[in-house]
């Protein structure tokens, strides 16, 4: 056998790295996560919402209702939320947003 197979067999040592569950949980009051959800009205057509959630106190924040939504808009929507007097966003660190889309 060569170097090369004997390399191959060596079993990895895991690396402790804490679970998201464990990062939201210790995190919590530091994180606001936000996303669009479809939804379907009864005249058949389609809005997203813009929601914002506060982890920390699981208080969500609905930021608009756009057939179309552009990605002005949507930083338009943030920026608004930021300025907002109802919002406490200083002990605020992380965006958790969705990339499916």
């Amino acid at each position: 056998m060569g170097d090369l197979d004997r390399c191959r067999r060596r079993p990895r040592t895991p690396q402790r790295r804490a679970p998201w569950r464990e990062f939201l949980t210790a995190q919590a009051d530091g994180i606001i996560a936000c996303d669009f959800l479809p939804l379907g009205l009864v005249d058949l057509c389609r809005v997203y919402a813009l929601v914002f959630l506060e982890h920390g106190t699981r208080r969500p924040h609905i930021a608009g209702l756009p057939a179309h939504p552009t990605t002005q808009w949507t930083v338009r929507q943030a920026r608004n939320l930021a300025v907002d007097p109802g919002v406490r966003l200083e002990s605020l660190r992380f965006l958790v947003r969705g990339r499916d889309g």
